[in-house]
């Protein structure tokens, strides 16, 4: 049974910054701090992953870097482009279907992850079963359907609390 969890990125410098291409906006210090407050929190769940696969955006791979590092496992991080922000939820869904861990982490982009988890899980990507807030985790199973089941799903604040 596979493990899929969803992570959307922190809180980042606001699209459209003079001076800053939205590709190179990195988190702002209130993200990373929050980034880890839900790593944190996560850590103290005892889960476990297999592999961290983040988009290679520095606002994704920053977050993906905090996560591995309060996860003491930097090591089984990865960066792939399918989880670029213009990337469709079915080519990420059909990335998904070649990677052979059971316990996967992906960190990236909204609308895509959201759309993702629809998709996933109703086989379609409107509407939206939830939207992933900024540093938001969702954790799903698949099933013998070949559709994925939602455990949980939760709002960064909640999780943040279990990091104190």
């Amino acid at each position: 049974m596979t493990r899929l969890y969803l992570f959307r990125h922190g809180v980042a410098i606001p699209h459209g910054t003079s001076g800053l291409d939205d590709d190179d906006r990195p988190l702002t210090e209130k993200g990373e701090r929050r980034v880890r407050q839900v790593a944190r929190g996560l850590r103290k769940t005892g889960l476990k992953l297999e592999k961290i696969v983040t988009s290679p955006l520095p606002r994704a791979a920053k977050t993906a870097e905090i996560i591995a590092d309060c996860l003491d496992i930097a090591y089984l991080l990865e960066d792939d482009k399918v989880l670029l922000p213009q990337s469709d939820a079915a080519t990420i869904r059909d990335w998904l279907k070649t990677r052979g861990e059971s316990r996967i982490m992906i960190v990236g982009h909204n609308p895509n992850l959201s759309e993702l988890l629809a998709l996933l899980t109703t086989g379609q990507t409107n509407p939206i079963v939830v939207e992933l807030r900024k540093s938001g985790v969702a954790a799903l199973r698949d099933d013998p359907s070949g559709s994925y089941r939602i455990d949980w799903i939760t709002r960064p604040r909640l999780i943040r609390r279990l990091s104190e």
